[in-house]
This record gives structure tokens, sequence and C-alpha cells, in this order.
């Protein structure tokens, strides 16, 4: 059976209280759904009620102040989310056609993307479109996909390797940006020829969040037991941070080169040249949500995005 074909003689529900039971699903309390979708708790718990009566199946378990979704809840949910996320879509894209319009858009950055790409893709957006309104968050990944999956933002772009494969979402590949480490000018390590891993280690490396096979990889030529005992010096999603603590002191900065380009050519940074250590390159991927439809104004900045190289 189609999921979205009931038995005849089957009661059909209307849109608004699928929309009441995936809120119920995806607060687990009355009281947070009511206020999610503009209702009095009565006036909800009556929706569900009335569901599950039209269903004839229990769809809710009530655990004290918690609402936990049985196991016929959890087939029911899953198909409602489904409907719910369709039907938003849809009206969007009905507003987008009736009104011939680019309309705004929200999307995600990572932090190495925020650093090279994209404040001339922002420069160039607002100088084409000033009448767009346009909403970046920029953070780690795992925020980003969080607000994806929320439906808040359209798409992110960020490293994804450590990306699960289940989300119900479609990556691509975007160009892959050479990196390595930089220390200041003047810094006791600027001079040598070359050094080794342990030798700029033992300055404390600064960086974003690390994809797991990265420091898979640096661990164990640090001679780690694994990557989970590899600790930066500081970790932080600012990359502008980032260089400002490399510049005031003996840190090592790791980054992509695209990142430090204006300071490499201002020859405040410098690249170290570490000895056995394999090319290391981000590897960033433009992430959408699975079978959405996007809004013509995402369309047109994914297509902006720097493509990918081989």
């Amino acid at each position: 059976m189609h999921w979205l074909q009931w038995p005849i003689g089957a009661n059909r529900m209307d849109l608004k209280r699928w929309t009441h039971i995936v809120a119920v699903a995806d607060r687990r309390s009355f009281v947070r759904a009511a206020e999610q979708v503009h209702l009095s708790q009565p006036a909800l718990t009556r929706s569900i009620q009335a569901a599950e009566s039209e269903l004839g199946l229990l769809l809710f378990d009530r655990r004290g102040n918690e609402v936990v979704a049985t196991p016929a809840g959890e087939f029911v949910i899953a198909r409602a989310r489904q409907l719910v996320f369709n039907s938003r879509c849809l009206q969007r894209d009905i507003e987008l056609y009736r009104s011939h319009a680019l309309g705004d858009t929200a999307f995600g950055v990572g932090p190495f993307p925020a650093a090279t790409f994209l404040a001339p893709l922002l420069t160039g957006l607002r100088r084409e479109f000033p009448t767009i309104n346009l909403r970046v968050e920029v953070s780690n990944w795992q925020q980003l996909l969080q607000r994806l999956l929320a439906e808040d933002i359209e798409f992110f772009v960020s490293d994804t390797r450590d990306l699960p494969s289940d989300t119900g979402t479609h990556i691509r590949p975007l160009r892959p940006e050479p990196g390595g480490f930089y220390v200041r000018v003047g810094h006791p390590l600027a001079s040598a020829a070359s050094v080794t891993l342990p030798e700029l280690w033992a300055y404390g490396v600064v960086s974003v969040r690390l994809p797991a096979s990265v420091r898979a990889v640096i661990a164990d030529l640090l001679g780690f037991a694994s990557g989970t005992d590899l600790s930066l010096a500081l970790e932080c999603d600012d990359v502008e941070v980032l260089k400002a603590v490399a510049l005031a002191g003996d840190s090592v900065l790791a980054a992509p080169h695209a990142a430090v380009k204006k300071e490499y050519g201002e020859r405040t940074l410098k690249t170290l040249n570490v000895t056995g250590l394999p090319p290391l390159a981000s590897r960033m991927g433009l992430v959408t949500l699975r079978g959405r439809t996007p809004s013509p104004m995402a369309e047109l900045i994914m297509g902006r995005l720097p493509t990918r190289i081989g």
C-alpha cells in the first residue's frame, strides 16, 4: 500500500492533524508541542486523541511529563513527517511560482568555507540582488545538520568526512582546499627548512575540530594510540580568532591555504614544511535534504559555489 493511500472506508485526516502528530513527536511534550502549533494544550490533546481514534492506533504513551511514541506511533510518525515536509515544500514552491520571485533564503557554512569564499560570494549577491534577504549560519557540521533537518536552512557547506550517511541528506562534493601548518614570521620554527610533526606539536596546534580521518593520521604520526587521544591546544570554529592567536604568539595554525591567503601575501604567516606528513586538504561538500526542491535563490547560490576539480 502506498503511504499516501488509506484503505477504503477509512477516514482521511487533514494536514493540520498530521502536523500536530509530528509536533508532539518532536517536542515529546503536549505543552511544548501546543506552543509550537499555536494551540491550547487541551485542544492539541483532543486533536491527537481524535487522530488515534480515526486510525485505530495508540500513537503515544504518556509517561509523566514526557510523551513517547509507541511502535505504531513511530510507524505513523515517519510517514506523517514526510507528508508534512512535502506539503511545506509544495506551499513554498507555489508561492515562488506565483510571485515569479527568487525569494529569501537561509543557508549554513562551516568555519573554513566562512574564511575562504563566503565574503566574496555574499558581496556579489548583495550587489546583484539588493532586495533579497539572506541569513547565513556559521558553525560546525553537527549544528548545521540540526538546522538543516529542522528546515531552518536550505543547505550547508562544510567538510563532510564525519557526516553520517543515514541522515536523509544528499552530499555534492565541492573543490578540495589544500591546507597546512602556519606560524608567524619570527616564530622559533619559521626559519627551519623543515620540521617534524612532534616539533611543531610541542608549540600547541590551533584549528577547528579536525575530521576523524585527519586526527587518526596525525595521532599515528605522533605515536598516539588513536585519533581520540589527539588534543588541540585550541579548538575554535572562528578562523579569524585562530589566526589572531597564531599571529600573537607561538601557536601553530592548521588551516586551508585559502584561509590564510591574506596573511601569507602580507608575509605575516609562513608555511611550515613538515617532513613525513601526507598532503592535507579539506573535503568540502554541499549538503541538502534528499528529495527537497531548493528555492530559486538557494539554487542560484549553490550554482556559484566552488566546483569540484577532477
